[in-house]
């Protein structure tokens, strides 16, 4: 067991230079090199020996449990949250994205030092096993991501040892590709992915974006032009190839171009104008975009370049309350996966049950129950436990206990007599306070 006071002195700089020295240098160090900033971490801890301990332990077993029992949100989100020096802390949350989306995780920190904060991206499959997809970088806690396919993914943020400080995450959307027709968005898009073709003989394999006659059409990413010609379909058609996300983007109906066969383009160039060549003839002028991969077919072209949702709007808890214990004040609540009140839940509790605010917004706190469950709970249904629930005096000894487990550490052995006042309860225990202001967690006495 590693004394926790001479830790905070010795065990950051050694992790430091462990970690300068793990990840390696030169042709070969990949074969060797953890996956991610988590993985070289942990790796540090390792080779200091560290692993074993109460403290290492801990933080591993930590950021293993986040991927397991994480919560699920919707984008965009925002909350806050607490994490302390005594204790490994880490968080997993669960969204579905769509291939197109473009993912912004920001994770801001407030404390006395600066704080590594890992940000790692897992895919999760139909059973729930994950796959490292991406990572922060150094000395950044921004992570901008854009996913290869459409499922459930899991953010997992874990700070390092032995920090003690209150965070921010942000999780935004935005269209991985800029919009192909000069001064419109989305909104201008009237026939979309998958529509009725030729009374049912074929598939519409793009969208339309009507806009007048000779407007200009853009490139949406950086890219070089390809197939630029004619067909009875698309009249005046362009194709621009974007290596770096393995897609050529079709652009038809042009009235005419303004590109040649393997010219190199950035964002905003002009491809061509917006007409209604091919077999768009008796409709207005308007693009027809789609998206074709390398290796499949037409993909939905809507999630590359649909408006984003713009910033999380959750009005955030008061740093004050992270970490405070808070009671159930109805009758009866409930413990969400999501903070949201349709959202499946995980257990009920009754009246005066106990649990720690750990982050969450000022509508959904994310509470921790005495056993350890995390989940979210209206903070309408819950209040401070300033205010004791009644007044009790000790009948017998009994052990002052840091949590609600007998077999839990002892704080101080209580004396019979001792008075005290009653916060909260959980099954068989109740939290307590003494005159001192010392609080922690007293086994019920048996009924007569």
């Amino acid at each position: 067991m590693i004394n926790k006071l001479v830790s905070r002195y010795w065990l950051a700089p050694l992790l430091a230079g462990c970690l300068g020295a793990c990840t390696g240098v030169g042709p070969t160090a990949s074969l060797f090199r953890p996956s991610s900033l988590h993985d070289q971490y942990g790796q540090s801890l390792k080779t200091a020996k560290l692993d074993k301990t109460a403290l290492g332990t801990d933080w591993i077993t930590a950021g293993e449990r986040a991927l397991t029992d994480s919560l699920r949100i919707t984008v965009p989100y925002r909350e806050s949250g607490y994490f302390s020096a005594s204790r490994a802390f880490a968080v997993g949350y669960r969204i579905d994205v769509q291939r197109g989306d473009r993912m912004l995780v920001r994770v801001e920190t407030q404390g006395r030092s600066d704080t590594q904060v890992f940000i790692d991206i897992f895919a999760l499959d139909s059973r729930n096993r994950t796959s490292l997809v991406a990572s922060s970088k150094a000395d950044t806690n921004v992570l901008a991501w854009e996913p290869r396919k459409t499922q459930t993914y899991l953010i997992r943020i874990q700070p390092e040892l032995l920090r003690t400080g209150r965070y921010t995450v942000s999780i935004t959307r935005e269209p991985a590709l800029s919009f192909p027709v000069q001064g419109r968005d989305s909104r201008q898009i009237s026939s979309f992915f998958g529509a009725s073709r030729d009374a049912g003989r074929r598939r519409h394999e793009g969208v339309d974006i009507f806009a007048p006659r000779g407007t200009p059409a853009v490139a949406a990413v950086d890219g070089v032009v390809t197939g630029v010609g004619t067909n009875s379909l698309g009249g005046n058609v362009a194709f621009l190839t974007d290596n770096e996300r393995n897609i050529r983007l079709y652009y038809a109906h042009l009235d005419r171009w303004h590109v040649t066969n393997g010219q190199r383009v950035s964002v905003g160039d002009t491809i061509g104008f917006v007409g209604n060549t091919g077999d768009a003839r008796t409709t207005g002028p308007h693009l027809h975009f789609g998206i074709y991969g390398f290796s499949e077919g037409a993909t939905d072209p809507l999630p590359f370049i649909r408006l984003g949702r713009g910033p999380a709007r959750q009005v955030l808890l008061d740093d004050a309350r992270l970490g405070d214990s808070v009671r159930v004040s109805v009758a009866r609540s409930t413990v969400r996966l999501s903070p949201t009140s349709d959202s499946p839940v995980l257990r009920e509790v009754a009246r005066e049950a106990g649990a720690v605010i750990v982050g969450g917004t000022q509508a959904w706190l994310r509470v921790e129950l005495p056993d350890g469950l995390v989940g979210y709970v209206t903070s309408k249904a819950t209040e401070p436990v300033r205010r004791p629930l009644r007044s009790l005096r000790l009948t017998t000894p009994g052990n002052l206990l840091d949590t609600a487990d007998a077999s839990a550490a002892t704080i101080d052995t209580l004396a019979a007599g001792t008075p005290l006042e009653v916060l909260a309860t959980t099954g068989s225990f109740q939290l307590v306070r003494r005159p001192n202001g010392q609080t922690g967690w007293l086994l019920r006495p048996a009924g007569p």
